[in-house]
């Protein structure tokens, strides 16, 4: 069976792996730091104004069945500037495995200091996952290959949030109930596992024209290995975003960004593997559009570079 055919069974044998295999389930993103809110609701309404973003990410290109995800995140402070409510929908896709979720967020903010903020989120949805695992090509049948239909897998998870218009850190946890996925006539036994998220950032001047923003995130799921994205991005003019990524040991690769108005932006991300994967699939391309709903003239509050 060739490597490309074969793709499928890997991609389903780390979705749907038993209680030993822990590998990463969540959705990864390489612009993380520009769409925070998919994996930690207190950053719901940290732009001060109504803020919409649809995110893109086609991986591994090349290789049958390689993963796909599709994200929109919505977010804004309500009256009293107190509260923030955000929302995302995902559309993913890896081998024979689909999941579509919705999660709402809501996040208390306040005040730490001039122009910083301490936000405390909530986020509660619905994850629907189906398997076409009968469909998947075995050297020997396996009758016990059953499909999984739209399996509603409800959860919910918290964020806590700290920024400056120049620094970040924030801590979440967007799914903390471990749902069981298969069993009963499906290939194995399996569940959801906790996701931990840490990141951090900072915007620091070299010029009047030039500013550096370098950024971190820590993935932690129990069993597996550790994940760490490190990037490096400047800001010329307020206007072109550029850089580069690192993701320890598995890739590597370059972003840009253009603010296009005050309220329109477009980015764009591509990385290469660097481990034996590499040499089956020709890099993962993502694409960002946000926007940012201002009914009120004014540039964005806080955080301005995030």
């Amino acid at each position: 069976m060739r490597y490309g055919h074969a793709l499928p069974l890997l991609l389903a044998a780390a979705l749907l792996g038993n209680s030993q295999a822990r590998a990463q389930q969540d959705p990864m993103y390489s612009q993380y730091m520009f769409n925070t809110l998919a994996f930690n609701p207190g950053y719901a309404g940290s732009a001060d104004v109504f803020t919409a973003l649809l995110l893109s990410r086609h991986q591994w290109l090349g290789f049958q069945g390689a993963p796909g995800t599709q994200t929109l995140a919505l977010h804004s402070p309500l009256p009293g500037d107190k509260l923030a409510l955000g929302g995302n929908l995902i559309h993913d896709v890896t081998g024979p495995a689909k999941q579509n979720s919705a999660f709402i967020d809501l996040a208390y903010r306040i005040r730490t200091g001039p122009g910083s903020r301490l936000a405390f989120g909530l986020s509660g949805g619905m994850n629907l996952f189906q398997a076409d695992l009968a469909a998947l090509e075995t050297v020997t049948p396996d009758p016990r290959n059953g499909n999984i239909s739209s399996k509603p897998l409800p959860n919910f998870g918290f964020g806590v949030y700290w920024h400056t218009p120049r620094h970040y850190v924030g801590l979440s946890a967007p799914k903390l109930l471990e749902n069981k996925i298969g069993g009963d006539g499906t290939v194995v036994t399996s569940q959801e596992f906790r996701h931990y998220f840490l990141m951090a950032g900072m915007v620091l001047g070299i010029s009047p024209d030039v500013q550096f923003k370098p950024a971190v995130m820590l993935r932690v799921v129990q069993g597996a290995p550790l994940s760490l994205d490190l990037n490096a991005n400047f800001l010329l003019r307020e206007r072109v975003w550029f850089g580069a990524l690192y993701r320890w040991g598995n890739a590597m690769g370059l972003m840009g960004q253009f603010q296009v108005n005050e309220q329109l932006r477009l980015g764009y991300a591509f990385d290469m593997t660097t481990n034996t994967l590499g040499a089956y699939n020709a890099g993962t391309h993502e694409l960002m559009i946000g926007y940012d709903f201002k009914f009120t003239k004014g540039r964005t509050v806080s955080p301005r570079y995030f």
